[in-house]
């Protein structure tokens, strides 16, 4: 079993070509726990929900098929996501924010072979992460955007490094930012020099780090050698979600045992049919997800084209 771990959202999207009816169910957690059970993993998924959306978030999880693990709060979290431009760059503002995540049963943790940390908006904390290394030894992935994350007096995302992350991400196996969160995390401009912001995040002590880098690809650190990663082509609908399937994509390709060269480009690819979609409705299939595989393994001379 994976457990997915952070608060489930339902959000607000706008992007140049579609706009969502009202609020859809989203996160970092949650969209990872949606591909995972695509591709015939199971998967629970734990975070806290307010009673405005706890039945239908039961409902849509028990279609997926994934186990909900419900935590109580007075309200669901969520966001509006504009979006400006075809690179995933969006005005981001707080609609509502769910209550902290005090605390993971240790039945959970015993009967998972990964634990992928997936915070929205700073509702795991450095202690309950330490808790959960100090008892977990199998895969802990760390998706750290929630980490970084405060919301303003007028309800505006802001990303601010917090004191002692550097410590807390040393604990994981895998921290995977994206270009934004690896320079908010090192000070580096991950478009012009990725490789120094992944080196400096693998100094804290993490196994793999990984920066994605949206249209440019991604690259793969594990302290001995860079892996860079193609994207696969799209047709971009929303960007929405593809970080959090990119993890989805990675843990399940490495649970496998496959190469990390294989993990990424199957991480790759996940990212590029979520990306099409739009909301929790998406198709997923491990077998096509696989042919657009080979296409990037095909990709062997591939270099990402720094700004």
């Amino acid at each position: 079993m994976i457990l997915a771990l952070g608060n489930p959202v339902y959000d607000y999207i706008e992007t140049k070509k579609i706009k969502t009816e009202g609020r859809i169910l989203s996160g970092c957690s949650t969209n990872a726990a949606l591909a995972l059970s695509r591709f015939g993993r199971e998967v629970t998924l734990c975070g806290s929900v307010g009673n405005d959306y706890a039945q239908q978030f039961d409902k849509e999880l028990k279609k997926y098929n994934i186990k909900p693990v419900l935590l109580p709060s007075e309200e669901t979290g969520g966001f509006s996501l504009i979006y400006y431009d075809d690179f995933g760059n969006r005005h981001l503002d707080l609609l509502g924010r769910a209550a902290a995540i005090e605390k993971v049963d240790d039945e959970l943790l015993e009967d998972s072979e990964a634990v992928l940390i997936g915070p929205i908006l700073k509702e795991i904390s450095f202690q309950l992460i330490r808790d959960i290394r100090s008892q977990f030894n199998g895969l802990l992935f760390c998706d750290p955007q929630g980490l970084l994350r405060g919301a303003g007096d007028d309800n505006r995302i802001y990303h601010k490094k917090p004191e002692g992350i550097e410590e807390v991400l040393g604990l994981f196996d895998i921290v995977k930012p994206n270009e934004l969160e690896g320079e908010v995390l090192t000070g580096v401009n991950c478009r012009k020099d990725p490789y120094e912001a992944a080196r400096i995040i693998k100094s804290w002590g993490p196994k793999i780090v990984i920066v994605t880098l949206a249209e440019l690809g991604s690259l793969i650190y594990d302290g001995n050698d860079f892996i860079e990663i193609p994207p696969h082509p799209v047709n971009l609908l929303d960007s929405t979600g593809a970080g959090d399937t990119y993890m989805a994509g990675f843990t399940h390709a490495y649970l496998k045992g496959e190469s990390l060269k294989s993990c990424g480009t199957f991480a790759s690819c996940t990212s590029s049919y979520m990306i099409e979609q739009v909301g929790p409705d998406f198709k997923m299939i491990e077998e096509e997800v696989r042919n657009r595989q080979k296409y990037l393994l095909e990709k062997s001379d591939f270099k990402i084209q720094l700004t």
